[in-house]
């Protein structure tokens, strides 16, 4: 494994563990699967791990798996402020505490205020009090390192990062959002600074591996590298002197092993004139074929109408990135049959979701514009006999 440092000289581990997307059994999460996961993480010289508030059952899991085989001081713990939550100065304490309680530690060594869209995020934080609580939270050792984690444009970036003395900060990038939220321009600002950046969405919530077209997987299979997919997005990031940490949702066995592997044998610099080359023309590809620029974060769930909104959108892009017959297919197998309906018919244009989307995005045009091609009139017709059948009382 390979280690960058952090602001104060602490080694960060360069591939962090991403804890949103813990395998699922039943209502709650896989805790036996995860607990393998996360120790085999550790053996392989992982350090960070990263969680938050919102993500159901995540802090808790960790905690749990790390107190009971006494690994707490082997790892640092990131977890997040549901700032879009916090309505007076009191709720900012018990959202800690809480988080203290699930995590079953007595501090935390990298806290973010979650989600930060604008400067605004940050003026209503401090109208709060948020800079004297971070002062005493720093002194009681509570809280180690002070971040924020980003979803907006470049230009409310750079205020936010202008805005305090930040010890660390992450934001979504990779080969496809160069110019899109914080962007290279926003990686740039932070190194410059000497403030770690930590990487989420480094593969864009799975679809530069899972959706990349026939011709983009094409020119990697002809490739003499012999790297996969999510290999070229990793090694990408780890190029960039920037970049301190990458953080990866693994919940497999195999996808650990391959992310470890990266990690320890990539450096800043390392990739050739040729590597960029073939990198841009997967990217020109990709944006060629992309209908909507859903990374599946979920923030827009739950629907209050019961729409899958990431589940449609996913479908949708299947469509173009793929083919039309293995969109349709997938929607109807993954999304339309369900006891609970969840079509976009069912959207009431409260825009909800659209408040909460880091990547900005119209979804109530979007979902119309999906829901018209990925359920023309015969297969609607088709999933309303189907649904009639498995579901008739």
């Amino acid at each position: 494994m390979n280690y960058r440092k952090d602001k104060y000289g602490r080694e960060l581990s360069v591939l962090g563990y991403g804890c949103m997307r813990f395998s699922r059994k039943g209502p709650g999460i896989d805790l036996e699967k995860a607990e393998k996961e996360i120790l085999a993480a550790i053996r392989g010289g992982i350090n960070y791990f990263d969680t938050a508030y919102i993500y159901p059952g995540s802090e808790e899991a960790l905690g749990t798996i790390l107190e009971r085989n006494h690994v707490r001081d082997k790892v640092y713990i990131a977890t997040k402020l549901p700032q879009y939550l916090v309505k007076n100065s009191s709720a900012i304490d018990r959202y800690f505490e809480e988080q203290k309680k699930r995590l079953k530690t007595d501090h935390i060594d990298y806290y973010l205020m979650h989600m930060m869209t604008d400067i605004a995020s940050w003026e209503n934080l401090d109208r709060l009090g948020i800079r004297d609580w971070i002062r005493r939270k720093k002194q009681s050792g509570e809280i180690t390192n002070i971040g924020f984690s980003f979803h907006g444009n470049t230009e409310m970036f750079l205020k936010i990062l202008d805005a305090y003395d930040w010890d660390f900060c992450q934001i979504q990038y990779n080969y496809l959002d160069v110019n899109s939220q914080a962007g290279k321009k926003g990686l740039l600002a932070a190194e410059e600074k000497g403030i770690p950046v930590i990487i989420m969405e480094p593969l864009r919530g799975g679809k530069l591996v899972s959706l990349l077209p026939e011709a983009a997987k094409r020119l990697i299979r002809q490739n003499e590298r012999g790297y996969s997919p999510a290999e070229w997005a990793f090694r990408w990031l780890y190029d960039q002197s920037g970049v301190t940490t990458v953080l990866s949702g693994m919940n497999s066995m195999e996808m650990l092993k391959e992310n470890l592997r990266i990690a320890s044998q990539t450096e800043p610099g390392s990739l050739t004139r040729e590597d960029h080359i073939l990198i841009k023309k997967i990217r020109k590809i990709i944006l060629s074929r992309i209908k909507v620029g859903c990374t599946e974060c979920r923030y827009c769930m739950p629907c209050p109408q019961g729409v899958d909104i990431p589940g449609l959108f996913r479908c949708y892009n299947t469509m173009y990135t793929e083919s039309k017959r293995a969109g349709r297919n997938e929607y109807f197998q993954t999304t339309a049959i369900r006891r609970e309906p969840s079509f976009a018919t069912q959207c009431v244009g409260c825009k909800k979701c659209e408040s909460h989307c880091p990547q900005h995005l119209p979804i109530v045009e979007l979902l119309k514009e999906a829901d018209r091609e990925v359920r023309p009139l015969p297969y609607r017709a088709a999933m309303a006999v189907a649904r009639k059948f498995m579901f008739r009382k």
